[in-house]
């Protein structure tokens, strides 16, 4: 046994991390010839993004793909970007697990420093040529060009020849060739659906794709503006595992708890960090390195039982409502959309320590197909997700809202909807937890999963809104053009055969109608937005109600309001019309200065102090309802947050869902 022993002992050696990802190549997404021609120009583009939005530069991607032999193909990456020095060429594209970027607490695409090496890895495994590199820095005349291929053994580049050359024209840049074996396809999950997913959630970058029959695709900027810059964080206490924590404080060169806690944790402050120590009941001047494990438990259950304030969003770049919309609009203009649903941009929520956010945008109607499967985009730090679907946290999020609710077919009253939509979801984090280093799917952890939930259900209401108030106005145009048509018609042969004079229909069409009607119209000129309401009273009686309307405040110009509101709070408009007589027109005018043209599409319009069920063309003020008779929700704050609150009071305290009501309104009228 001790021979066997010995000789098993001298069979052991280090593997080095090139060799594992050589052998299990499909890990990094390199599991079949499609996907592997994808995650070669993936790889290459995230780095050109990264390193031009680093340098605060307005990115110009040249992608090229060509094919040189049956199933060998060369890929070209070119970018603008600030370019890379001299002796670091090779070790960012021969050396796995090499960057700068894996212990910053920020938002980026690639992390890990594993991607655009696999590339060159992968490259030289299926075609055995080597990576051909050219980059150029600003401060210099020429570039430097390199040819290399990666030391599987060492896990270091391994360099054929280097060289200076002329590159006209370049200011600055990088310039990345290789030759991989792979299959090109066209349609869903191709390169080319990967680059105009790309455009959509970077509306400031700039592509330019050849493909291999010779077709020149462009897909240009919509955007001057470069998504702000991170700020590099600490991580968050909010749901930091025990491990973790201990890693930390062992390390840590504060001689005391609470400076631990404070200088090393963002959002705790000096007083949090003492309240964390007392109610775990461990002494503040305790040495972290002293630090047990049962005092670490008890300190990481103060933590959750605490209140801390949520995580600062500077370390992450959210797209933002308005390049959402750009974005969509810039690629889907050929399918011409009938709706864009305002995007919902959540607050930042926390797992494991790290920081997220969630932003949701939602497309309808138009040329899109009625019968089946919504699309999904699903992005990650703004980086495309094709594959593994079925896996993914979005998806799952997708399934899991009632969908029926918001317009959309579910059958079986669970799972993807259908219907003639797009639903787009991005996850912005310091860290995604990604299921495989092939970042194809997002992890179904709880707190994101949830927070996706939330998002969506916000955005679908957009949706619902709008789809609600079309076909109730719809269904009542059709009703009031008959009347318009045939009341008067009916008043004249009756005028004609008893020979009196034909009378005044007001009355009687107001009778017939019994409603309030509202429509809206949203102008754009010369930088500025002008919306006007209408608001017709087709009742037999006088009323009395309250008008509200969401605006970027902003961007409202005082100047340009008429009639002047009762009360501006925030972004909240409202105007309360003491009586409206039957039959009477109150038109209300206000402009926006300093948005784009896509920045504001539709009026949201609110009523409030009047029988909902009665009024066409706005929405009920949410919390109105006075569902037991003590008009405590009829104060409302129109944040997101305030929404959802009074959506779940209701389901929680009622019984009854704030869409599920709405649906009732709209069945009964």
């Amino acid at each position: 046994m001790t021979d066997i022993a010995e000789k098993l002992g001298k069979q052991q050696k280090e593997i080095s991390i090139a060799e594992f990802f050589e052998k299990n190549k499909q890990i990094l997404g390199f599991d079949s010839q499609t996907k592997s021609l994808i995650t070669a120009v993936k790889e290459g583009v995230d780095n050109s993004l990264d390193a031009c939005e680093e340098a605060r530069i307005l990115p110009d991607i040249i992608v090229e793909v060509t094919e040189t032999e049956k199933g060998e193909f060369k890929i070209v990456i070119e970018d603008n970007g600030p370019g890379i020095v001299k002796k670091q060429i090779p070790n960012v594209f021969g050396r796995l697990l090499y960057g700068s970027r894996f212990h910053a607490i920020r938002q980026s695409r690639g992390q890990q420093g594993i991607g655009i090496s696999a590339v060159v890895m992968y490259s030289q495994l299926t075609t055995g040529k080597p990576a051909f590199i050219m980059s150029k820095i600003g401060t210099e005349e020429v570039a430097h060009y390199v040819k290399l291929v990666l030391d599987i053994k060492k896990n270091r580049p391994d360099i054929i020849e280097e060289d200076f050359r002329m590159w006209d024209g370049k200011a600055h840049g990088t310039r990345l060739e290789v030759y991989v074996k792979g299959r090109y396809i066209t349609g869903k999950q191709s390169i080319l659906e990967y680059l105009r997913a790309t455009a959509i959630v970077n509306p400031h970058v700039q592509i330019t794709f050849r493909d291999p029959m010779g077709g020149v695709i462009s897909l240009p900027r919509v955007s001057e503006d470069l998504p702000k810059e991170t700020v590099e964080s600490k991580p968050h206490p909010e749901g930091i595992e025990l491990g973790q924590l201990m890693s930390m404080a062992k390390v840590s060169e504060h001689r005391k708890l609470t400076a631990f806690l404070t200088h090393e944790f963002s959002r705790v402050s000096p007083r949090v960090a003492k309240e964390i120590c007392d109610k775990a009941l461990v002494p503040e001047n305790r040495s972290p390195k002293r630090m047990s494990l049962e005092e670490g438990a008890a300190l990481l259950k103060a933590i959750g039982e605490v209140k801390i304030m949520a995580p600062k969003a500077d370390c992450l770049t959210p797209i933002g409502d308005v390049l959402i919309r750009k974005g969509l609009r810039n690629v889907l203009e050929g399918l011409k959309p009938g709706f864009y649903a305002p995007p919902i941009s959540r607050e930042p929520k926390v797992y494991s320590g790290h920081p997220f956010l969630i932003e949701v945008g939602i497309v309808y109607g138009g040329q899109l197909p009625k019968d089946a499967q919504v699309d999904i985009l699903r992005f990650g730090n703004r980086v495309p997700l094709l594959y593994q679907q079925g896996a993914d946290v979005i998806t799952k999020a997708i399934a899991e809202v009632d969908w029926r609710r918001y317009g959309l077919e579910q059958r079986g009253g669970k799972g993807l909807p259908f219907g003639p939509a797009i639903i787009l979801v991005h996850v912005a984090s310091s860290q995604l937890p990604f299921t495989s280093e092939a970042k194809e799917a997002i992890a179904n952890l709880d707190p994101i999963r949830e927070e996706i939930v939330r998002a969506l259900r916000l955005c679908a209401r957009n949706l619902k809104v709008h789809l609600g108030k079309k076909a109730r106005r719809s269904k009542t145009q059709e009703k009031f053009d008959i009347v318009q048509l045939l009341i008067p018609e009916i008043a004249k042969k009756a005028a004609s055969i008893v020979g009196k004079p034909v009378p005044a229909l007001g009355k009687t069409v107001t009778g017939i109608m019994n409603v309030i009607w509202i429509d809206d119209k949203v102008e754009y000129a010369k930088g500025r937005h002008k919306v006007t309401i209408n608001i017709h009273n087709y009742m037999a009686t006088g009323q009395k109600f309250s008008v509200h309307s969401i605006v970027p405040g902003a961007n409202l110009d005082r100047k340009k309001m008429s009639p002047e509101p009762d009360s501006v709070n925030g972004d909240k408009l409202t105007w309360n019309l003491k009586r409206l007589a039957t039959t009477e027109i109150q038109t209300i005018t206000f402009e926006l200065a300093g948005l784009d043209q896509d920045g504001y599409q539709e009026a949201e319009i609110f009523v409030s102090g009047i029988d909902h069920s009665k009024v066409i063309g706005a929405e009920p003020l949410p919390g109105d309802w006075d569902l037991d008779g003590t008009g405590q929700y009829s104060l409302f704050s129109f944040g997101e947050e305030a929404e959802e609150e009074v959506a779940e009071e209701e389901d929680d305290e009622n019984g009854v869902d704030y869409d599920e009501q709405t649906e009732v309104i709209s069945d009964d009228e």
